[in-house]
């Protein structure tokens, strides 16, 4: 299985890109949201992959992080969520505004992605709430460029989560505190859902504080 990819683009198109890699071309798809994010023609690019195979067709699609390709498998595990749904959603939210909708259980905002309406938001969030914390908890390291003696298809995909890069939400608090109040005896669906709103409210919160807020969301109600 394919499962990262790196060299030259060769050319663009409106839902995929052509990368040479060592003189053979990859077609690769993408969602909206991670072709607006790479380089132009002529540029280098790497991207992790997921490989779809079917009776007729064999079809490469490529994410700029291992938190996206995951949401992208996860996804296409619900009933009626195929690959070009699965990009739409992605494309529509992001990998983090797929995971704080599943999360808070915000299926009305998987509807924003063309395609997609209220029944299968609705599959989305009940199939894969209690999926959810351990992608979130995952580094989301973009997968790192290559030169032409070095470009390269790897045949397996990294299994390990890559370090959390400057500028990216603090994901270590995040997972701390999921941890934490999975712990204590909450669901991971639960859990997921108090960590995200704490952290909507407050995202430069350390673990801490966190897990305060956290319970403070998840307490009994009058």
């Amino acid at each position: 299985m394919i499962g990262r990819i790196a060299g030259r683009i060769d050319y663009r198109a409106t839902d995929h890109v052509l990368i040479d890699v060592r003189g053979v071309g990859y077609l690769v798809y993408c969602s909206e949201r991670t072709l607006s994010s790479m380089p132009g023609v002529g540029e280098h690019v790497a991207l992790y992959t997921d490989l779809l195979v079917r009776e007729d067709i064999l079809q490469l699609f490529g994410f700029t992080t291992l938190v996206e390709k995951e949401w992208h498998r996860l996804l296409m595990s619900v009933q009626g969520v195929g690959a070009k749904a699965s990009l739409a959603i992605l494309g529509a939210l992001g990998p983090d505004g797929v995971g704080r909708a599943i999360a808070l259980g915000d299926w009305n905002s998987v509807t924003a992605a063309k395609g997609i309406g209220a029944k299968t938001g609705q599959r989305v969030v009940n199939e894969l709430k209690d999926k959810a914390p351990s992608v979130m908890a995952m580094g989301a390291a973009p997968a790192p460029v290559l030169d032409d003696a070095e470009d390269e298809v790897i045949e397996r995909a990294p299994r390990v989560a890559a370090p959390v890069p400057a500028g990216v939400p603090n994901r270590g608090a995040q997972a701390e505190a999921l941890s934490a109040l999975t712990n204590l005896g909450y669901s991971p669906g639960e859990a997921a859902s108090a960590v995200a709103r704490a952290a909507g409210e407050a995202q430069d919160a350390a673990t801490p504080e966190l897990i305060r807020l956290s319970l403070k969301l998840l307490a009994p109600k009058g």
